[in-house]
């Protein structure tokens, strides 16, 4: 990936009762299809005894890669609606498998759409969303006369430290949004009087929480 996207802040589970069904959301980040068919298989291995493992996932920067499976359900009732519940959320690198136990009441086709959404919606919202932002790593090296007022800066304006390491001199390393690596330098180097030494480092990717909608939700009292 070489921009800023949207992903899960971790791997995760959820699940809920719907109508005595159980529906029990595995949902990991992967990058590659075998990792995607990898967890697929574990899940389904945890989970021998269900009536059904249904999934979706999205790969690549431009979701090159987009596959779901009913996996026994009718046609059009749970991959494409765990997949669309992925897609409305701009999630990026990121497999769902919903397992099914069924509690014997069926829930007809439009239940069925509604269960499967919910139960992805829940286990995102569930583990969390956060922003992968490409950012660029700057070490500061500082005299110890000069570290408070830089360490309040950095406070202040709300910039990632990553590693501070004392010796003579404090050299603390940042992480600087791609686009204001420039300004941020400028204004460090104008805050302590050109007294430091700035070293750039390598782009890295740091993940920012992003509040979920939870009223995307589809109801799923009645079908």
């Amino acid at each position: 990936m070489e921009t800023d996207y949207l992903t899960i802040q971790a791997t995760g589970q959820h699940s809920l009762t719907i109508k005595k069904s159980r529906f029990i959301t595995d949902i990991a980040w992967v990058t590659t299809e075998d990792e995607a068919k990898a967890f697929l298989a574990t899940v389904s291995a945890r989970e021998p005894k269900a009536n059904h493992h249904c999934w979706a996932y999205v790969i690549g920067e431009h979701d090159e890669i987009q596959r779901e499976s009913d996996n026994g359900e009718p046609s059009g009732t749970a991959g494409v609606p765990i997949l669309t519940v992925l897609q409305r959320n701009r999630l990026h690198n990121v497999i769902a498998v919903v397992t099914r136990y069924f509690g014997g009441i069926k829930l007809g086709a439009g239940g069925l759409i509604r269960a499967y959404s919910n139960a992805t919606s829940t286990a995102i919202e569930a583990v969390g969303v956060v922003k992968r932002v490409r950012q660029r790593e700057m070490t500061l090296a500082v005299d110890y006369a000069n570290y408070d007022r830089l360490n309040h800066y950095l406070t202040e304006e709300k910039i990632a430290t990553l590693d501070t390491v004392y010796t003579d001199n404090v050299a603390v390393t940042i992480a600087v949004d791609l686009d204001a690596v420039a300004a941020t330098q400028q204004a460090i180097t104008n805050l302590l009087s050109d007294r430091l030494t700035v070293t750039l480092g390598d782009v890295i990717y740091n993940e920012v929480p992003v509040e979920i909608n939870a009223s995307s939700h589809q109801d799923t009292s009645e079908s």
